[in-house]
């Protein structure tokens, strides 16, 4: 159970953003943008074993894509969390930043809270003494298929890191096995051919040349 995928956005212009995974959810991400408006809410998007919460507030988005057991209460104090840090750092300038316009610097941010927020169970215990969020009650979810209004399913694709490492490693000691496995052939097709070499050589002195023509009767 963790935070996926965390970013700040200014209508559909992503400012900053930071994923620990790789998929296709940020696609679902930007579709649910285009449908969240100008109005300051919180609000929970459900769709299969994900769920995306995200703090609408003066014209900017804080959002994060979380696992389906991950708890809302977590989620909306890393959002608050990460609303306050964004506030602080540049004030007023996200309303008018380019794409990604922040990323360089705030995406550490946004990554090292995401795993404070997925690991560290203080992280709760924090978030009920500053009492920096409502009641989980009063936070809405509605389901995301509905929100984009698409006929098809989407398919949401999450790849976690340490899958891709484990794969990773995987395919090298494969790889390192096979690469073992040819030295070790190729070194017997060599041996195989200097043992030959040595017989042939052998003969031939035994039968007076390379043509071995005392062996073969020929002259």
């Amino acid at each position: 159970m963790s935070i996926i995928y965390s970013f700040v956005a200014r209508g559909k212009t992503i400012l900053a953003e930071y994923s620990d995974s790789t998929g296709n959810f940020k696609q679902a991400c930007r579709q649910i943008l285009g449908k969240i408006g100008q109005k300051d809410t919180k609000m929970t998007y459900v769709y299969d074993k994900y769920n995306f919460h995200f703090i609408s507030e003066k014209n900017l988005i804080y959002m994060c894509m979380a696992d389906e057991n991950f708890e809302r209460r977590i989620a909306f104090a890393f959002l608050q969390d990460i609303k306050g840090r964004f506030q602080s750092e540049y004030g007023t300038k996200g309303q008018n930043a380019i794409y990604l316009g922040m990323n360089e610097d705030f995406a550490q941010v946004l990554q090292r809270q995401m795993k404070y927020f997925s690991s560290n169970l203080e992280s709760d215990k924090i978030g009920k003494v500053k009492n920096e969020i409502e009641d989980v009650k009063q936070i809405m979810s509605k389901n995301i298929e509905k929100v984009i209004e698409r006929g098809d399913k989407i398919e949401i694709l999450v790849d976690k890191t340490e899958h891709l490492r484990d794969q990773s490693f995987k395919f090298k000691r494969q790889s390192t096995k096979l690469k073992r496995h040819m030295w070790y052939k190729n070194c017997k097709l060599i041996m195989m051919i200097f043992v030959v070499l040595i017989i042939y050589f052998i003969l031939a002195g035994a039968c007076g040349g390379l043509g071995l023509p005392k062996c073969t009767g020929k002259k």
